[in-house]
C-alpha cells in the first residue's frame, strides 16, 4: 500500500483543523493507533466496502475522519459509505449530518427508522433502554449493509468502551468477555469492525472538540441515570485519577490472556495436565465469540 506522508495536504474532513503542534500530534496519534488496530486484527480485504456508522457523537466523527484520512493516503484500500440511522428520537436534528457529509463530499446514506417509539413502548418504566435499542439498531445496520453491498459494519467503539464492557460482563454477566475489534456476525456474512480499539476516549473527545464537529447527544439511553455502564465508567475514572495509566495497563491485559491460569476447562485441557504432559488450549466455546455489552 502507498503511504502518502505529505503533511501539507489533508482530507476535507480535517479542513479547519487547529494549526498547533498539540493538535498535529493528536491527529497523528489517532491515525497511527487506528492503523495499528486495522493491521493487527486483519480488518482489510482490498476491494471491500465498509458501512461506517455515524451517530453524530464524538467517537463516530473521529472514526469517520481517520478512516477517510487513511483511505485518502492509500493506506485503506476499501470503499467507505457513511451511514446514519435516524431512530426517531424527538428533537433529533435531522439535517445536521446530511449537510455535514454533503459539504465534505463524503458518500453517505441516511436511514429513518422509528425504533425510539418501539423502545419506549416495550421497555418497562425504570428499566434501561440500551439492550433493546442496540438490538434494533444492529438489525437495521446489518440490513443496510447488505442492501449497499457492504461486507463490514464499522463502529466507533474505542479502548474505554471495550474496557467498560469487560467489567460489565465481569460484574453483571459472570463471564470474561469484551468487545472484540473484529467479529463475524451470527449469519456469517458480515464482519463488525472497531478500528478505534486502541484509541482513548479522551483523544476522541479532544479531537472532535478541536474540529468543532456538530455533536448530537443521545436523548434515549443518554437521558437515563444509574446505568451500569456509567457506574463502571466512574469506577475506571477514579482508578485512573489515582494511578494514571491504569486504563492502558488493564487494556493490555485483555491482549495477554493466560488460559492455563484461569478456570475455564473449555479453553484449557486441565484434565490432560499431568507430569510429563501439558494441557492444550481448546477451541473457545461459541458464547465467547459473540459481542456483548449495552452498546
Amino acid at each position: 500500500m502507498l503511504d502518502n506522508s505529505d503533511e501539507t495536504e489533508i482530507h476535507p474532513l480535517f479542513a479547519g483543523a487547529p494549526d498547533t503542534t498539540e493538535f498535529r500530534k493528536l491527529r497523528k496519534r489517532l491515525v497511527r493507533e487506528t492503523r495499528a488496530a486495522i493491521e493487527d486484527y486483519g480488518m482489510i480485504r482490498p476491494g471491500d466496502r465498509w458501512l461506517v456508522c455515524l451517530s453524530g457523537g464524538k467517537d463516530s466523527y473521529a472514526l469517520l475522519a481517520v478512516l477517510h484520512e487513511l483511505q485518502w493516503r492509500g493506506l485503506l484500500p476499501v470503499d467507505l459509505l457513511a451511514c446514519n440511522l435516524d431512530q426517531g428520537q424527538p428533537g433529533f436534528p435531522a439535517t445536521v449530518l446530511p449537510e455535514f457529509l454533503a459539504a465534505r463530499g463524503v458518500p453517505h446514506r441516511i436511514e429513518y427508522q422509528d425504533t425510539y417509539s418501539i423502545v419506549k413502548e416495550k421497555v418497562p418504566a425504570g428499566r434501561t433502554y440500551c439492550a433493546l435499542c442496540s438490538r434494533l439498531r444492529r438489525g437495521n445496520l446489518y440490513r443496510i449493509a447488505r442492501e449497499e453491498g457492504c461486507s463490514a459494519v464499522v463502529l466507533g467503539h474505542h479502548r474505554d468502551d471495550i474496557l467498560e464492557t469487560f467489567f460489565m460482563n465481569l460484574f453483571h454477566g459472570g463471564r470474561l468477555a469484551a468487545m472484540p475489534p473484529k467479529l463475524l456476525n451470527e449469519e456469517g456474512d458480515l464482519t463488525v469492525l472497531r478500528p478505534l480499539a486502541y484509541v482513548a476516549e479522551a483523544d476522541c473527545e479532544r479531537f472532535s472538540r478541536a474540529m468543532n464537529y456538530p455533536i448530537i447527544p443521545c436523548d434515549l439511553c443518554g437521558s437515563q441515570e444509574g446505568l451500569q455502564r456509567m457506574q463502571v465508567k466512574q469506577m475506571l475514572d477514579e482508578w485512573e485519577s489515582r494511578s494514571p495509566g491504569r486504563r492502558q495497563v488493564m487494556f493490555r491485559a485483555l491482549m495477554n490472556v493466560r488460559p492455563s491460569h484461569l478456570l475455564d476447562s473449555g479453553l484449557f485441557d486441565f484434565s490432560g495436565l499431568f507430569p510429563g504432559k501439558r494441557g492444550e488450549v481448546a477451541e473457545a466455546p461459541p458464547d465467547l465469540r459473540v459481542d456483548s455489552g449495552e452498546h
